[in-house]
């Protein structure tokens, strides 16, 4: 099977689609590999590391996508790349559908076959393709955070962790998942208060099981959101609806009741947010303010660490897209339900429901789609 890597062309998107120890694996099992020229040398890997594991270094994109079956990427084709896309090409990325109109026509018109990492799922329901960038996320998270809530940030000029004598700052997770865990690791490090929300109570448990009494548990429910947001220094989003938009849990009202400089960082920005106020911005310009709250809603935070990202997200990926080498994706796909999750568009058709639900398009199911 002949793989094409592109080098990503979002704004300040750094990481690639396969290390040179994945090329290494893929090229050793008779799979011909074409990377673009110095697509990862922003994460550190450069052109003679790919061309000693086997692959083929190439000028152009337009040449990759011309030769390639399989497409990998690390996010969502821009515009100028789902041009590019041929009809019955293979496309292994990150997508989030839901929150991209636009693109979602785009690969319908393609007529290509489009596997999202994020809707991959695991027998628990789980989502491992999402999970390391999601750890990643959550960490830098309260990393970004914590340097927003400083005064030349225009923040409230706080030190997260508090000083001898002094309060720690407060906290506020909304979501228990894989970036909620991960920002409570770096918070509670930090001997800040965390409070996360969830709507689980199983899941709840778990995190006190994991921090015991350095984090509160606050189940969804019964919390009064609109106090505790109140009363937070940082509001962590990380609320998940696999594949869907996600759900406004913060509106513009509650920011009235927020102290002043204190900090949104919605990590579910690349589903929409879920913060009415959140908008996608970038490492470059990540931050802005309304109503006196700095939000920070950069929706690739994960590209601003590109090595530690590309080496993380290749451990999940790399099983599944050997796979979609060796046995061609009818084939991979029908042999693993799990894998067959990821499917959200095939030769015209929405294949994912959130999607096809989000934007009033028909859905086909993907078992039915690949028949």
């Amino acid at each position: 099977m002949k793989i094409g890597v592109p080098k990503e062309i979002k704004p300040q998107e750094h990481r690639i689609g396969l290390t040179p120890e994945s090329v290494k694996i893929l090229t050793s099992n008779g799979n011909q590999v074409l990377v673009e020229n110095n697509g990862g040398f922003e994460a550190g890997f450069d052109n003679e590391q790919y061309l000693n594991a086997g692959a083929k270094i190439i000028d152009k994109a337009e040449d990759i996508f011309n030769d390639a079956e399989i497409i990998v990427k690390v996010k969502e084709p821009l515009s100028k790349e789902v041009k590019m896309i041929k009809e019955n090409q293979i496309v292994f990325t990150y997508l989030h559908l839901a929150a991209a109109k636009e693109l979602t026509q785009g690969l319908i018109n393609s007529k290509s076959v489009c596997i999202a990492y994020e809707t991959v799922t695991d027998n628990n329901g789980r989502l491992p393709l999402l999970a390391p960038m999601s750890a990643v996320a959550g960490r830098m998270s309260v990393q970004a955070g914590a340097h927003c809530l400083e005064k030349n940030q225009k923040g409230r000029g706080l030190l997260l962790g508090g000083a001898p004598g002094v309060k720690p700052g407060n906290v506020v997770i909304l979501g228990g998942g894989v970036v909620g865990e991960n920002a409570a690791i770096i918070a509670t490090g930090l001997q800040a208060k965390v409070h996360i929300v969830d709507k689980s109570e199983a899941r709840l448990k778990q995190l006190t099981q994991m921090f015991g009494d350095k984090v509160i548990p606050q189940h969804s429910d019964k919390v009064d959101l609109e106090k505790l947001i109140s009363e937070c220094d940082l509001l962590v989003g990380g609320v998940l609806i696999p594949g869907a938009e996600a759900p406004k849990l913060v509106t513009k009202k509650m920011l009235k009741g927020m102290k002043r400089g204190s900090v949104i960082v919605d990590v579910a920005i690349d589903q929409g947010g879920c913060v009415e106020t959140s908008k996608p911005t970038t490492h470059a310009d990540p931050t802005y303010i309304v109503d006196d709250i700095v939000h920070y809603c950069v929706a690739n935070m994960p590209g601003g660490v590109p090595r530690t990202s590309t080496l993380a997200l290749n451990k999940a990926t790399l099983p599944f897209l050997s796979k979609l080498a060796k046995d061609g994706y009818k084939k991979a796909l029908t042999n693993d339900p799990n894998f067959l999750a990821g499917l959200n568009v095939h030769k015209g058709s929405v294949t994912y429901k959130a999607v096809a639900d989000t934007f009033g398009h028909k859905f086909l199911s993907p078992k039915e789609a690949i028949l």
